[in-house]
């Protein structure tokens, strides 16, 4: 998975808001709003992150699982 492709930005940012919703509206603390965008961005770059090393390959083989 390219890093610069369309569909991995996507992933990102869909990954973002529904982590980012389900803490704002599930929280009723003062500071709901910092929590719930630094649980957000860390959702995210560490989606990135794992995607990244997931779809890593060594000279072009495909990982099988089974």
């Amino acid at each position: 998975m390219d890093i610069k492709s369309l569909k991995f930005w996507l992933i990102l940012a869909i990954t973002f808001v529904i982590l980012f919703l389900m803490n704002y509206i599930g929280n009723e603390e003062s500071d709901r709003l910092y929590r719930a965008l630094l649980v957000a961005s860390v959702g995210s770059v560490c989606l990135g992150i794992g995607l990244k090393f997931f779809y890593k390959n060594d000279a072009g083989k495909h990982q099988d699982f089974d």
